[in-house]
C-alpha cells in the first residue's frame, strides 16, 4: 500500500512538473495595460523587465501560453524574445521545447516593428499533415511552421485537402500585418480572454490572434518551402 501510493504521488509531481511555468528573474515591473504580448528581435529601444522559464514538456499550447502570458503581465510585459541558453564548452544549446526562457520587455507601441505581407501557417502539435499550396503538396511536420511571402500581384491558395476540409486564399495588399494559421483546431473557447484575445473558429485552417501565433513561431521549428 505503501509502495502504491508513493508511485501516485510520483506520477501527480511528474504531472505537475511537466507544466511549470515561472517568472525566473524579476528586474522591474511596468504598470502598462497593454494585452499585446509580441515577439521583438530588436532591442535596443526596450525595457527589459525579467524572464520566464517553461520547465517540462506540454503538448497543450494554449495552457503553456496562457500561463506565460499571465506570468509577463504581472510585471507588464508586452514584447517577448527566445533566451539563448549557453552549454559550459560556451556554444548554444539547440531549441529545447521541454526547457526554455523568454526574455521579457516593455516596448512602447511605435518601437515594435512591424512585419508585413507575410504569412505563417502553423502546423498540428502531434501529426503530419499533407496541405496544398496553389496545388503544390506540401508535407508539415509536427510543431513546425511554413512562412509564406505574399506579394500583391499574386494569389496563394492553402488548402487542407480533405474532402471537407478548408482552403484560403491569400495575397498581399499595402500595409497588411502579418497573417498567422493554425492547419488544426486548438480548442480555444471565445472568452478565453486571459489567453490574449485568442479566438478561433472550428476548421482546418484557422486565424490566430497574433500574439499566441507569435508565441507559437517561437517554441515551434521553421519548414522550409521547398
Amino acid at each position: 500500500m505503501r509502495k502504491l501510493l508513493f508511485i501516485i504521488l510520483f506520477f501527480c509531481f511528474q504531472l505537475f512538473y511537466l507544466q511549470e511555468v515561472t517568472l525566473n528573474k524579476v528586474d522591474k515591473v511596468n504598470d502598462n495595460k497593454d494585452k499585446i504580448f509580441y515577439t521583438i528581435s530588436d532591442i535596443s529601444k526596450s525595457e527589459y523587465l525579467g524572464e520566464v522559464l517553461v520547465n517540462g514538456f506540454s503538448n497543450d499550447d494554449v495552457k503553456m501560453f496562457g500561463e506565460v502570458y499571465k506570468k509577463a503581465k504581472q510585471v507588464g510585459a508586452n514584447t517577448f524574445s527566445l533566451k539563448p541558453i549557453e552549454k559550459v564548452d560556451g556554444t548554444f544549446q539547440n531549441f529545447d521545447p521541454a526547457y526554455y526562457i523568454l526574455n521579457l520587455y516593455y516596448t512602447k507601441a511605435d518601437d515594435i516593428p512591424a512585419e508585413e505581407n507575410v504569412a505563417y501557417l502553423v502546423s498540428s502539435v502531434d501529426k503530419n499533415q499533407k496541405i496544398s499550396v496553389n496545388n503544390k503538396i506540401l508535407e508539415m511536420h509536427p510543431r513546425s511552421f511554413l512562412k509564406l511571402q505574399l506579394r500583391n500581384d499574386e494569389v496563394l491558395t492553402v488548402s487542407t485537402r480533405k474532402l471537407l476540409g478548408s482552403s484560403v486564399k491569400l495575397s498581399g495588399k499595402d500595409g497588411q500585418p502579418a497573417l498567422y494559421f493554425s492547419l488544426s483546431n486548438f480548442k480555444i473557447r471565445s472568452n478565453d480572454s486571459i489567453y490574449g484575445g485568442i479566438n478561433l473558429k472550428s476548421g482546418d485552417i484557422t486565424g490566430l490572434e497574433k500574439s499566441f501565433g507569435m508565441f507559437l513561431t517561437t517554441i515551434y521549428s521553421e519548414q522550409k518551402n521547398d
